[in-house]
């Protein structure tokens, strides 16, 4: 328990037993899920959390009610992970009415199969809710990023509770100094295919004075906040947040690998800020699709296989382009020795995708690099460079 205002409590939990957030993202340093309560004369319970953690969150509340019972649970995201004890909570105060929009009372209803609500009030966009001293309105937020999502604003206190926007991974009782990198992993990973969606909350959010930001995972953010805003404005509207070239390779026997290492030479020689290399076979897939999207260039480097491209590069463009990929510039390596066809099926991946502008130069391996492929390198690394 921590109190973030006077009368706003931090009741989440810090979980260092999951290690693929959703089944799929490596979280080393852990996962939070947050959930705050906001004392007045009546009392708000914002979310819940994972079920594994009932008991300890639970505890968490009781301490902040401090012997009082809660008037309201307001429920903004019906993902598992912060809605998995709505069914405890309301046994335990069976007189708290359940806030939530039409969508989250049908998503209740599928999770909870026969349970039975004393009391639902069900708000739209623009609805308002006193507590008292504290007035909280509610902000649709359809697809960031499931379709019952709201937010919600206080505007006594100035705190702004966004759901999943904004979270992190890493859990809070960990280290931790660059916001961003996880908060980018995160966005692109979960967030990212809904960037106009984002941008039509931002939009909400800009007319509101804004103090604190309460997400539902990561750190409470009460400084700089131009600094996230802005973030989160650049991700969502898939900008280029940093200069920079993502070199994404799979090699079979080394070949391809020996390319791209070339090429990062080259990149670096010539002044090139930032080079990320990734073993799409070896290294974290969530990691290179965060730095496809934060850098406003990539590099495709994979073998031909079975007469398309090596499994994990598919798997790569795939990620990149349900993400809505979009406003980058791509460079392709093939390797093939008798039939290679993986620029040509690498750049049908992308024919969906918005402003993609690819290299003239192609470096086309038949086995092992050649003098004619060094030759190609240099000239796409003078191409990245322009």
């Amino acid at each position: 328990m921590k109190k973030i205002t006077d009368d706003i409590i931090y009741i989440g939990v810090n979980d260092h037993e999951t290690d693929l957030f959703e089944g799929m993202y490596p979280v080393p340093e852990g996962m939070a899920y947050n959930s705050y309560v906001i004392c007045d004369e009546k009392i708000a319970v914002m979310d819940t959390v994972d079920g594994n953690f009932t008991n300890e969150w639970l505890a968490s509340l009781d301490e902040a009610l401090g012997g009082r019972t809660p008037d309201y649970l307001i429920v903004q995201h019906m993902e598992p992970d912060h809605s998995a004890n709505i069914l405890n909570f309301i046994e335990k105060y069976p007189t708290a009415a359940v806030v939530g929009n039409a969508k989250t009372f049908a998503m209740i209803d599928a999770y909870f199969e026969g349970i039975n609500l004393t009391e639902k009030v069900t708000v739209n966009d623009g609805d308002t809710l006193s507590l008292g001293r504290h007035t909280l309105s509610f902000i649709m937020a359809p697809m960031v990023h499931w379709p019952e999502v709201m937010f919600t604003y206080d505007s006594t206190d100035k705190a702004f509770f966004s759901a999943d926007a904004f979270g992190k991974f890493g859990a809070l009782d960990t280290e931790d100094d660059d916001w961003a990198c996880e908060a980018r992993r995160y966005y692109f990973g979960i967030v990212g295919k809904f960037g106009a969606q984002v941008q039509a909350v931002l939009k909400k959010a800009s007319a509101l004075e804004i103090n604190t930001i309460c997400a539902l995972h990561g750190p409470v953010l009460t400084e700089d906040l131009g600094y996230y805003l802005d973030l989160y404005n650049t991700w969502s509207s898939y900008g280029v947040e940093s200069e920079g070239v993502t070199i994404a390779y799979t090699s079979v026997y080394g070949n391809t690998k020996k390319a791209v290492e070339i090429l990062e030479k080259k990149l670096t020689e010539k002044g090139c800020p930032k080079v990320a290399l990734f073993d799409l076979a070896r290294d974290s897939m969530s990691e290179a699709v965060e730095d496809a999207f934060r850098y406003g260039k990539i590099v495709l480097a994979t073998t031909t296989y079975n007469g398309g491209i090596f499994p994990p590069m598919k798997q790569f463009i795939d990620a990149l382009t349900e993400r809505n990929y979009q406003n980058r510039t791509i460079g392709l390596i093939e390797n093939g020795s008798w039939a290679p066809t993986a620029a040509r099926v690498m750049t049908g991946m992308f024919e969906k995708s918005k402003n993609i502008t690819f290299l003239d130069t192609l470096v086309k391996i038949k086995a092992a690099v050649s003098a004619e492929n060094i030759t190609q390198i240099e000239a796409m690394a003078d191409e990245l460079m322009k």
